[in-house]
């Protein structure tokens, strides 16, 4: 439609794309608030997962300190309570492999370090403490096939 001059149906569809009504306003009240509300959740969450890390990353920090002092099992325990506090943390998983390896228990090794190269597959220390394991394990295990079973 071309406007030359003003016609009357540009005036009324200008006009009445303006107009409220009790219904759209209240559409927009509540879009508003669901908005908020959204944003509310999301920063609630960040901080929450901060946290997570933050206590998982002290667990972490414990159990090297122990683990360097030779006491794998309490480091195990720390680095599972580690994975437990934030499941996305590789390093976590990374530091579990390596004391289930440490320990003997290395079908649970094998496991954590596929978990750690799920989390951070680009992660190079993650992977090649995998391949050292993966090489040893597999010379030293005839029997086993390629996933230690």
């Amino acid at each position: 439609m071309a406007c030359s001059r003003i016609p009357e149906e540009c005036t009324v569809i200008a006009l009445h794309a303006r107009k409220s009504t009790r219904y759209s306003d209240r559409h927009t009240v509540m879009a508003l608030r669901i908005a908020a509300y959204a944003a509310v959740a999301l920063l609630s969450a960040s901080s929450v997962f901060a946290d997570a890390r933050s206590d998982a990353k002290e667990q972490v920090a414990f159990g090297i300190n122990v683990a360097q002092r030779g006491l794998w099992r309490e480091a195990i325990y720390r680095w599972e309570k580690a994975v437990e506090i934030d499941p996305t943390y590789a390093a976590a998983h990374n530091d579990l492999a390596i004391a289930y390896e440490h320990e003997g228990q290395l079908d649970k090794a094998r496991k954590a370090y596929e978990k750690a190269l799920d989390l951070e597959p680009n992660n190079v220390q993650i992977r090649q403490n995998f391949e050292l394991f993966k090489e040893i394990n597999d010379r030293t295990s005839p029997g086993k096939d390629a996933k230690g079973q």
